[in-house]
């Protein structure tokens, strides 16, 4: 099923793959009709790839036959292809960290399931990964096939704002087409919309030098609808916020907290004094100005926010000490068959 042309190798001329295992993470949300050419186009990109390699699709609560149509795919490609299934729509994020949790794979590419992303850039993306050292290489839609209003400008917009908050300079964060180390990846865990932010999470565990950006390939959607919309920005900057408490404060909340609540306090003291100056020195009448009502809101409002970064430090404490819980519950996956559930290169006997 040969719906889009089929570009040649990326590969540098004689370049070798260095050894690793990959998995090929694919979300999918009421994607029926994209199931069976993604699936087709990935095997024509990983049909001459020369390491042990797998997909893992996450179907997140799809209300059409996307579920019904991995199942079926499944069993006609082989125990390489594996599903999971979430027993809800859990949204992108859950989905990608579920296919995260799954894959077994040295190297991680996830990748959208509307073959707006295109597979063939992935064994390229993974050689650079492996021959440059680094932990994430980052898809860069360049000549991206979407409109402007409603998809490009928010991006363009999001983009700046994430990369002046967090400080990793990338072009385009929301392209979905990435590839990690697992190690890395595997030690970073994923909620809300934070898949949009996961270059800015990994720069919390490994340096910015070892992530990179790509240019890749975008096509315009061919079946289905698009499952997001302008009401996503909202949701954006939202998590940018708590992007931007976690970087920094994440194990020292209450100097986040208690900065505050110092300021305010000092404000409110300050208005207090001054009141209380005129009231003792120049016998004025403070009872009905404004200004007393301020200083005491300043003052109990810092006196709260000191209190609020205490209860934080205490719960960051439990936060790092307690285990991790997961952002979704799937069902359980069939135990596997003899086969391994590589699909391996053929090699000449």
């Amino acid at each position: 099923m040969n719906i889009l042309p089929i570009p040649a190798s990326g590969l540098p001329e004689g370049a070798m793959m260095p050894d690793h295992t990959l998995s090929i993470v694919v979300p999918m949300y009421n994607e029926a009709e994209n199931v069976e050419p993604l699936l087709t186009r990935i095997h024509q990109a990983m049909e001459r790839y020369e390491q042990p390699w797998e997909v893992v699709l996450v179907d997140d609560g799809s209300t059409d036959a996307t579920v019904s149509e991995i199942r079926r795919l499944a069993a006609h490609y082989g125990p390489h292809v594996h599903a999971v299934e979430l027993v809800r729509n859990y949204k992108q994020t859950a989905a990608m960290q579920a296919g995260i949790d799954a894959a077994r794979g040295d190297v991680i590419a996830t990748i959208d399931g509307d073959l707006q992303n295109d597979p063939f850039d992935i064994p390229r993306m993974v050689y650079r990964l492996l021959s440059e050292d680094l932990d994430l290489v980052v898809g860069w839609r360049k000549d991206r096939q979407e409109g402007l209003l409603m998809r490009r400008l928010p991006s363009r917009i999001a983009n700046a704002l994430i990369a002046r908050v967090t400080g990793v300079r990338l072009k385009d964060y929301g392209c979905s087409l990435k590839v990690y180390r697992g190690s890395v990846i595997r030690s970073v865990k994923l909620y809300g919309e934070m898949h949009r932010f996961i270059p800015a999470w990994l720069a919390t565990v490994t340096t910015p030098r070892r992530i990179a950006q790509e240019v890749v390939t975008h096509h315009a959607r061919i079946h289905g609808q698009s499952k997001y919309g302008i009401s996503r920005t909202f949701r954006v900057v939202l998590d940018l916020v708590f992007m931007y408490f976690f970087m920094r404060y994440r194990t020292r909340p209450g100097h986040f907290f208690g900065g505050i609540g110092i300021t305010l306090g000092a404000l409110g003291s300050l208005i207090l004094a001054y009141l209380l100056c005129l009231k003792l020195f120049f016998a004025q009448d403070i009872g009905t100005r404004p200004m007393l009502f301020t200083g005491f809101f300043l003052l109990i409002a810092g006196v709260q926010m000191v209190t609020s970064g205490v209860l934080a430090e205490m719960l960051a404490r439990v936060y790092h000490e307690a285990n991790g819980s997961s952002a979704y519950v799937a069902r359980p996956r069939p135990a596997p068959d003899d086969d391994d559930g590589w699909l391996r290169p053929s090699r000449p006997s």
